[in-house]
């Protein structure tokens, strides 16, 4: 970012963002605004408001809204001219109810967060391997739920099938009932056209389970060598398979100022500890906020480790002789295994940092 000349203002930059265009406003950092426009969001868009903005005020901090989603792009480019971008929050329910709502007003807002200090998480860089991550992860869990889809339609027309042609395959484990499905066919032009029709329906359904399978299978050994290369510590933990590893890396993002601490991120998971004490009774529940995919990773690890790691075990044991009820100590459980996740990452960054790039082309 080239240095502003110094009679112009410092200033702020707010985005209201949106799928063909973003709304953009600058404010003094007194408050005043110094002007409002409206952008395409498209590259040479960006490159119009970055210039706009710049003319109107020395912009060193910018807040987005949606930086996850409609301003993703946006957020890299401002990124890529040095300003710090914030995710601005939005004004909630009740600032809505309480007046009326525009996109000039939530451009303002947006930068308004940010001169308040609202507006302090700092958006995902997605230029590494958590963005690389996050498209796998997409992919993998959508070809995932359209399985599990198909293998209920299939299952639903078994119910209505015939009763020989039920009888024959209601016993079949789900594997071996999608194998016997492909080897289906329609027989010949006697066969009752009902019958023809569901098996071929059949069929056709174990095909599309056999494709979203495989493709599920890419997907998962190209999570497992990319977690692997970028985070073998992570992923030689007990308990982190490569999808749970790959979710906790996509809620971290690739930019590691983006959490301010091990606390930072146990927060971002819904696994701190919430005070919920009252006269004499000292107590904290569940954390029922933050990312729930999230959550639910440290859950599956929290689960796994109980099965298989006698530390967890011998802890476990031990806070129930305290008194702990089970869902108590699988939190507590959930708050360690975020610190250690996020040491781990941390550990793992640094060592890429230093990792020549010659090497990591050469590391599986």
């Amino acid at each position: 970012m080239e240095p502003s000349p110094p009679n112009v203002v410092e200033a702020v930059l707010g985005v209201d963002t949106h799928r063909d265009f973003h709304v953009a406003a600058v404010l003094a950092m007194a408050g005043r605004t110094l002007g409002i426009e409206r952008f395409p969001a498209a590259e040479s868009g960006y490159q119009q408001l970055w210039a706009w903005a710049a003319q109107l005020g020395n912009i060193r901090r910018a807040g987005v809204e949606s930086s996850g989603n409609y301003g993703a792009a946006l957020s890299r480019y401002l990124l890529s001219q040095g300003i710090e971008v914030l995710e601005a929050p939005g004004p909630g329910r009740a600032a809505r109810r309480r007046g009326s709502k525009s996109d000039r007003g939530d451009a303002e807002a947006a930068a308004r967060a940010v001169l308040s200090g609202r507006a302090r998480s700092p958006v995902k860089s997605g230029s590494g391997p958590a963005e690389i991550a996050r498209l796998y992860l997409v992919a993998k869990d959508s070809a995932v739920k359209a399985q599990r889809q198909a293998i209920n339609q299939l299952k639903a027309i078994l119910v209505t099938a015939d009763p020989t042609f039920r009888e024959e395959l209601a016993p079949l484990s789900r594997r071996a009932l999608v194998r016997a499905c492909l080897e289906l066919s329609e027989d010949d032009d006697n066969t009752d056209p009902v019958v023809r029709a569901t098996r071929f329906t059949l069929r056709v359904l174990a095909e599309r389970i056999e494709q979203l399978r495989a493709q599920a299978k890419v997907l998962e050994d190209r999570l497992s060598d990319l977690v692997r290369c970028h985070h073998p510590r992570l992923i030689d933990a007990v308990g982190i398979g490569p999808h749970s590893a790959a979710v906790l890396l996509t809620a971290m993002g690739d930019n590691s100022d983006r959490l301010r601490g091990e606390a930072s991120f146990a927060a971002l998971c819904g696994a701190s500890p919430v005070e919920y004490s009252s006269g004499n009774r000292q107590h904290r529940r569940l954390n029922r906020g933050g990312n729930r995919q999230v959550n639910a990773a440290l859950h599956r690890i929290v689960l796994s480790r109980l099965r298989w790691d006698a530390r967890t075990q011998a802890y476990y044991e031990r806070r129930v002789m305290e008194g702990k009820t089970r869902r108590e100590v699988i939190r507590c459980l959930k708050r360690y295994v975020a610190r250690e996740v996020y040491r781990l990452v941390q550990e793992d960054r640094r060592d890429l940092s230093h990792t020549p790039a010659v090497l990591l082309g050469t590391r599986r």
